[in-house]
């Protein structure tokens, strides 16, 4: 006798689908989102439920009044390339169907919504995932064909300041141990941790808190470190020291891009079905540090993540690029979105499926 077929429940079934679908109740109140509006809008369903559609989705409040509007004539539409920009200055361009649906006495809408641009976004987190990683090689190898003769260079240098009995000349010999040493190191940083990382559960705000903290305590008392967090979110595995190091980095670079007034932003929210490094991940964590500085000259924006690539005349260049390696380390990947105004570094980190309830 064959055994039955397991049933797939109508929420599996609409998580499965690559298309975003949102439920709306009589007051436009979201009453329910499948996983692919999750990743769209960058909020969790745990979050947005029971909020009013332009609260729990800013960017759609633009046709807030037509989705009313259908609503209330129980008259759907539809919208080709609908391109919305929202708080923030996000912008996305979408297919937007409503269909007014009965649930019980009541009217509700569903509001379903292809994005145009997510293949696009996909295909740009695999090209900067894949230049990482060369990257990371490239930098490996150079770092082993530099340390080899330093360390001759150091110990000859070593060797003579043992012959020699002046001095002045001494000086020279303490001048090249010196900047051998010094050299060692930015290698050194260069490599990034020379450990694996040491995992286990952790909270991400409590992560993003300490950091917060240390940022508050560099800045000027004109700098404004707001939180929006989403409390919803999973504990993650990971190493608290090396994610405390990530965010620093970043928060850091959004200090010094506000200078002595301006305001940063720490933001966490989950995404679902989001690819990367060609990796479709059901569930990751997504920190966001947005500073209202002068932004990220468009023709540097593709190179940030490289060693040595700085838009500060002091900078050294090895923050964000220790950052983009610290967090590869954890499967993850750290993208950049800047223009005058709004410069937002987003940290994404895959949860195992098994934390994800």
């Amino acid at each position: 006798m064959t055994p039955p077929r397991p049933q797939l429940t109508a929420v599996e079934a609409l998580d499965g689908l690559t298309l975003a679908v949102i439920a709306l109740d009589q007051q436009l109140r979201v009453d329910r989102m499948n996983s692919a509006a999750e990743v769209l809008f960058g909020v969790s369903a745990g979050y947005a439920c029971g909020e009013s559609l332009h609260t729990a989705l800013p960017l759609l409040a633009p046709i807030v009044g037509r989705v009313a509007q259908a609503l209330t004539d129980g008259e759907g539409f539809t919208e080709r390339e609908l391109r919305l920009r929202g708080p923030g200055g996000r912008t996305i361009t979408l297919d937007v169907s409503a269909t007014p649906v009965r649930s019980g006495v009541d009217r509700a809408l569903l509001l379903e919504l292809m994005p145009r641009d997510r293949q696009l976004r996909i295909s740009r987190d695999n090209s900067l995932w894949k230049q990482q990683q060369i990257s990371r090689e490239m930098i490996r190898g150079l770092a082993h064909e530099i340390k080899n003769p330093l360390g001759g260079l150091r110990g000859a240098a070593q060797l003579l300041a043992r012959q020699v009995n002046d001095p002045s000349l001494t000086e020279f010999t303490d001048v090249i141990i010196n900047e051998a040493d010094r050299l060692q190191a930015l290698v050194d940083r260069l490599l990034g941790p020379n450990r694996p990382p040491k995992k286990r559960q952790i909270n991400i705000h409590e992560v993003v808190e300490h950091v917060c903290k240390l940022v508050c305590a560099q800045a000027s008392a004109q700098v404004v470190v707001e939180r929006d967090y989403d409390p919803s979110l999973p504990e993650l595995l990971a190493d608290p020291e090396q994610m405390i190091q990530a965010l620093l980095n970043i928060g850091v670079n959004a200090l010094e891009a506000v200078g002595d007034e301006g305001r940063i932003r720490f933001r966490t929210r989950s995404q679902r079905q989001f690819t990367i490094g060609g990796t479709r991940h059901r569930f990751v964590l997504r920190v966001d540090v947005t500073d209202d500085g002068p932004g990220i000259p468009p023709a540097m924006l593709e190179q940030i993540f490289y060693p040595m690539v700085t838009t500060r005349p002091e900078g050294s260049g090895l923050g964000l690029a220790i950052a983009q390696n610290l967090v590869h380390t954890h499967g993850g990947l750290i993208e950049c979105d800047s223009r005058p105004g709004a410069t937002t570094f987003s940290i994404y980190l895959p949860v195992e499926c098994s934390d994800v309830t």
